[in-house]
């Protein structure tokens, strides 16, 4: 028995029929049943096991492209939201002025009228009730009754005038009653319109009712009387239309017996 050879496992022996022992004559280069297994082996499993914590790259890559759509889409979600939002404040600024508002404004051609100007152009004002001072330009009441203002026309408390904004044809009209305590055929009074005009220095008349001879005899009765003047002029843009009476210590003390109006036909 050669003692200098190691070998991996023990060494084996052949017996013969002699019962001798005697060592092989060529020792085989022998593995180990429990050395690793070969390299092809390592290779198949590791492609079997794939990436990263046995998870593939494709499985990786399609589960980042959804969480990406997903993110995108509440992205998108919120900026709608906020759009929305945006508009509806913008909306909510837009709001016209209440009515009640723009019935405040009603001298001169004021913001509010202008917004009105969708509506018919017309106006409809009565007597207003004056002092002991009467001027012969009568002054008159929108609010008063059936009174009112709208598509642009204005009232000037100032002076007593309707005042067109939008040049075009109108229906201009007045009725006014008198009456007379000590009436005589001689008694009569003047019913005129006319209109102030930018770039005129005098007033242009419209239309005048010359009344007299209603009083056939001298009374000491009271005497009631009346004027209507209606008829359609063209009227510019600011024109300001009054109404003016000789008598008007004599106008009936009634705010419906006298009135004043316009409209666009």
């Amino acid at each position: 028995m050669n003692q200098e050879q190691n070998y991996p496992l023990p060494q084996v022996y052949l017996v013969d029929g002699g019962g001798g022992l005697q060592h092989p004559p060529h020792q085989p280069n022998l593995v180990p049943c429990w050395s690793f297994p070969p390299p092809q082996v390592r290779q198949r499993s590791r492609e079997k096991s794939g990436g990263c914590m046995g998870v593939r790259p494709g499985v990786a890559l399609l589960v980042l492209m959804l969480f990406l759509l997903v993110f995108a889409a509440l992205g998108f979600e919120a900026f709608q939201i906020h759009r929305l939002q945006r508009e509806l404040k913008e909306l909510r600024q837009a709001e016209p002025e209440p009515e009640s508002h723009s019935a405040l404004k009603q001298i001169g051609p004021s913001e509010a009228a202008r917004r009105g100007e969708d509506r018919p152009a017309a106006a409809h004002v009565t007597g207003r009730i004056e002092g002991a001072v009467f001027p012969q330009t009568l002054r008159w009441d929108p609010h008063a009754g059936r009174g009112f203002t709208s598509g642009g026309v204005s009232y000037r408390y100032e002076d007593g005038a309707l005042q067109v904004n939008e040049t075009g044809l109108y229906h201009i009209y007045s009725r006014v009653e008198l009456t007379f305590k000590d009436c005589s055929p001689e008694s009569s009074f003047l019913h005129t319109m006319f209109v102030r005009r930018g770039g005129r220095s005098t007033p242009l008349r419209l239309m005048e009712a010359h009344r007299a001879g209603f009083c056939h005899l001298r009374t000491k009765l009271s005497w009631t009387t009346e004027s209507y003047l209606g008829s359609a002029q063209q009227l510019q843009r600011h024109d300001r239309v009054y109404v003016n009476v000789s008598r008007p210590s004599d106008l009936r003390r009634v705010s419906y017996a006298n009135f004043f109006g316009l409209y666009k036909i």
